[in-house]
């Protein structure tokens, strides 16, 4: 048994990428951007991504790093020419990235909740 088959650069109990993209679809924009037009026509005019197109890259490119992880651990428990500090490396920036990913998501969700419980 390899003493890296224990480790996963996978977390169980991840959030899906469904639940971390939501149905509005906000454009991100410089502010230099916005002056002058309303933020949605400002943001599409100039080219700007949706807010859920960001979220959607930034959760594809958390999963080709994970699965870029994993074939590197793979390549490494088969005996390829990898060497133990590549592939943890590859496992740490994996994590790093998917630690990032969570906060990103901690923070957008307090941020609803704030602007949800705000009085009109």
């Amino acid at each position: 048994m390899s003493p890296l088959s224990g480790i996963s650069p996978i977390q169980t109990g991840a959030v899906p990428a469904a639940d971390l993209m939501s149905s509005a679809t906000l454009p991100v924009s410089a502010p230099s951007e916005l002056a002058g037009t309303s933020g949605l026509a400002a943001g599409q005019a100039a080219g700007g991504d949706s807010f859920a197109t960001m979220l959607g890259n930034m959760v594809s490119e958390v999963n080709a790093q994970q699965n870029s992880a994993t074939q590197t651990v793979n390549a490494l428990q088969s005996g390829q020419n990898v060497t133990l500090p590549q592939a943890v490396i590859a496992m740490e920036e994996a994590n790093v990235s998917f630690q990032l990913m969570v906060e990103v998501r901690n923070r957008l969700l307090d941020s609803y909740k704030e602007i949800m419980s705000m009085q009109i």
